[in-house]
């Protein structure tokens, strides 16, 4: 069984940091990428940003770039999300996600991944 655990979300006030961590395990735990998606209250489950487990390359919605960086530790098959520069409409649950694909089109859509954490919140405050 595959499971994906997220941590280090919490309260932060306008302008500050968060690093959720995502921690995957199990047996049959494979995959060439992971994601981070986040979903706010009353909307739709948006990607965030992606990395490929072997190549490193990241991928990030562009509203995120630039504040937000995705990082792995390939030994603890774990994946980071660095969140700087937080505004209040960052406020969602994040979810981490594994899929098997390795394109960027693919990446930023959810249902091309297998397994799902089961969200950490984020509220940032004004």
């Amino acid at each position: 069984q595959v499971q994906l655990v997220e941590s280090g979300g919490g309260l932060v006030q306008a302008g500050g940091s968060l690093r959720l961590s995502c921690a995957a395990s199990g047996r049959s735990f494979s995959s060439d990428a992971m994601g981070w998606f986040r979903q706010a209250p009353g909307k739709e489950r948006e990607f965030v940003a992606a990395i490929v487990w072997t190549s490193g390359n990241t991928y990030y919605a562009d509203s995120m770039k630039g504040r937000f960086t995705i990082s792995r530790d390939n030994a603890k098959n774990t994946v980071y999300l660095q969140m700087n520069s937080l505004k209040p409409e960052d406020t969602a649950v994040y979810y981490c996600a594994a899929g098997r694909w390795t394109y960027s089109i693919l990446l930023r859509t959810e249902r091309n991944y297998d397994y799902w954490g089961q969200g950490t919140q984020v509220t940032v405050s004004s």
